[in-house]
C-alpha cells in the first residue's frame, strides 16, 4: 500500500509552494539541476533560470541581538548586518549558526525558503525588490525556485522592507 502525503504536504511540494498554493497567491515554480559543487546556490540560479541576478533573491538567517530573523536580499550583493539589526530595532547582528537556521526553517542551507518554514521568524525583505515585476526566492530544495511579486512576498511573510543589501 502506497504511503498517503503528509497531511500539509502535497506530492512533490516543499512546504513553501503548498503555502503559496494555500494562500492562493499567484506564482510560478521553476526549476533547474543544481551542481553541489557551484560555490553560490543564488547566482547559479540566476544562470540556470536566465534571470539578472538582482531579481534573484537569497535567504539567510542571522541572529540578532539573540532572536533569529530572516533576511532576503539579492544574490548579486550580500548583506548589510549593520542594517538589518536596526531594520528589526536590534544592535547587533551575526549570521546565524547553519545549524540553528535548518532547525528552525525545516530546511537545509542552500534551499532555505523564506516561506513555509517550520517556524516563522521575523523577516526582512530588501528595498530593491520593489524595483521588479517579479522576484525568484527558493522554493524549499536546491534546485528548485518560486517567482512571485514582491508585494505577494511581503504579504506572505509579514516582511519588513528595508534597505539590507549591499552591492
Amino acid at each position: 500500500m502506497a504511503k498517503k502525503p503528509k497531511k500539509h504536504q502535497q506530492p512533490g511540494g516543499t512546504p513553501a509552494t503548498v503555502a503559496l498554493t494555500a494562500s492562493g497567491t499567484a506564482f510560478t515554480v521553476h526549476s533547474y539541476d543544481h551542481d553541489p559543487s557551484s560555490p553560490s546556490y543564488g547566482e547559479e540560479a540566476a544562470e540556470a533560470l536566465g534571470v539578472s541576478p538582482d531579481r534573484v533573491f537569497k535567504t539567510l538567517v542571522a541572529d540578532v541581538d539573540g532572536e533569529l530573523v530572516v533576511a532576503v536580499v539579492p544574490v548579486a550583493g550580500s548583506l548589510d548586518l549593520k542594517s538589518l539589526a536596526s531594520a528589526v530595532g536590534g544592535k547587533r547582528a551575526a549570521m546565524a549558526d547553519p545549524a540553528a537556521a535548518e532547525r528552525a526553517t525545516g530546511y537545509v542551507r542552500g534551499g532555505i525558503s523564506p516561506l513555509g518554514q517550520r517556524k516563522r521568524l521575523r523577516t526582512v525583505l530588501d528595498a530593491s525588490a520593489e524595483k521588479h515585476p517579479t522576484i525568484c526566492v527558493s522554493a524549499g530544495r536546491r534546485g528548485l525556485e518560486v517567482e512571485l511579486t514582491p508585494a505577494a512576498l511581503t504579504t506572505l511573510t509579514e516582511a519588513t522592507l528595508a534597505p539590507i543589501g549591499r552591492a
